[in-house]
């Protein structure tokens, strides 16, 4: 019966003395899967915040065509300030005359 209170007594400190040497590594380990976590969280934001960004070119696209919205980057020869918008009237008058030219 000695030996079993005996076991039982140094079993604890056993157990601390094998926490404590062990600590870093399971430190190290938590940390490491806490920055895994955090870090496909993060992923998840951008990837929404991508999506965003996408639908709001989508949405705003037409209106920089159409009404010349923004700063296209090219600025070579012939330098014109126009928009889409005068391209698509061209368009019409040239599809009216073309129709009137069939008709008559």
């Amino acid at each position: 019966m000695s030996n079993r209170t005996q076991a039982n007594s140094t079993s604890p400190i056993l157990v601390a003395v094998i926490l404590i040497i062990t600590f870093p590594l399971w430190f190290g380990l938590l940390a490491g899967l806490f920055g895994i976590v955090i870090g496909l969280m993060g992923a998840a934001i951008g990837l929404f915040a991508g999506l965003f960004g996408i639908v709001a070119g989508v949405i705003a696209i037409p209106f920089k065509i159409l009404f010349g919205w923004g700063d296209w980057g090219w600025h070579g020869f012939p330098h014109f300030h126009s928009s889409g918008l005068w391209m698509i009237i061209f368009i019409i008058i040239a599809a009216v005359i073309v129709k009137r030219k069939r008709a008559s």
